[in-house]
């Protein structure tokens, strides 16, 4: 049995026989210490998919399982990292992380908490910042703090929803490199969603399409070869690299596709591959 493992689910929202289909009989296994990639189009359900691994929405019919459990509810063996940072801003970055521990270490003496913290904002190279309120931090640091703060409740999964999303190219790549660095140092099992082909290439094991909505359902799983440590200038030399986006993108815009086309950059040749509603 996978480690996570989601069997013919489905999901819609709206009264039952006005409801729109969102995904439609997902089956998704992930194993233990895996690093998989969701890339697909925006609106089709990618959120919704995380929301339910999250244990944040239940499914309408199907399972998801974590070791072989049902998952009924959000818990600390899962951490989220969002796309809008989530931080609480009246309080500094150290204790933005602090209080994940707090609440998920209860039994913990206060220095040991304090040391908890302090590791993960220094693993994300935040530990000078570590006083600094969020809107004293630039949009890369405030995800670095989410991070730190997802890493710190030591979770079985980690659950990244489009956590670079609204980043600028340069601060997204130097993101990209942490998040691969720190995947690197412990190897926690990771689920992440994405728009962008070439992220999810550089950083999974796996990289998994997701058809156009409604009623959006996964393609076939793509294994990536492209040996590790990857290097995103080296890569777009890379045969391996070039096969499984190309497999990818042409699953997207054929059988992945549905109306309304989408609009799609048209230079492939580019560091960052983006598919847009």
């Amino acid at each position: 049995m996978a480690f996570l493992e989601l069997s013919h689910v489905s999901k819609g929202f709206g009264r039952a026989r006005e409801a729109t289909p969102v995904l439609s009989d997902i089956n998704l296994t992930v194993e233990r210490g895996e690093f998989v990639a969701i890339v697909g189009y925006s609106g089709s359900g990618k959120t919704t998919l995380i929301n339910l691994i999250a244990g944040l929405t239940t499914p309408d019919s199907g399972s998801v399982l974590l070791d072989g459990k049902p998952i009924t509810g959000p818990g600390a063996d899962r951490g989220v990292v969002f796309q809008n940072y989530s931080l609480l801003p009246w309080m500094t970055a150290f204790q933005n992380v602090y209080l994940a521990v707090d609440q998920t270490f209860q039994d913990w003496s206060p220095e040991r908490k304090r040391a908890h913290a302090e590791r993960y904002l220094a693993m994300v190279n935040l530990a000078a910042a570590r006083d600094k309120r969020p809107s004293e931090l630039s949009g890369g640091m405030r995800q670095r703090v989410s991070v730190a703060r997802a890493l710190a409740m030591d979770p079985q999964v980690l659950l990244l929803d489009e956590p670079l999303g609204a980043l600028d190219a340069l601060t997204r790549a130097t993101l990209q490199d942490e998040i691969s660095r720190i995947w690197e140092q412990n190897h926690k099992t990771v689920v992440l969603i994405t728009n962008d082909v070439d992220e999810g290439i550089l950083l999974a094991d796996r990289i998994i399409p997701l058809s156009m909505g409604p009623a959006a359902t996964l393609g076939p799983a793509i294994d990536v070869t492209v040996r590790r440590p990857r290097n995103r200038k080296a890569m777009n030399h890379d045969a391996g690299f070039k096969a499984v986006r190309n497999t990818v993108i042409e699953y997207l815009l054929g059988p992945g596709r549905r109306k309304p086309e989408p609009q799609v950059r048209p230079d492939w040749t580019s560091a960052t591959q983006t598919v847009a509603a």
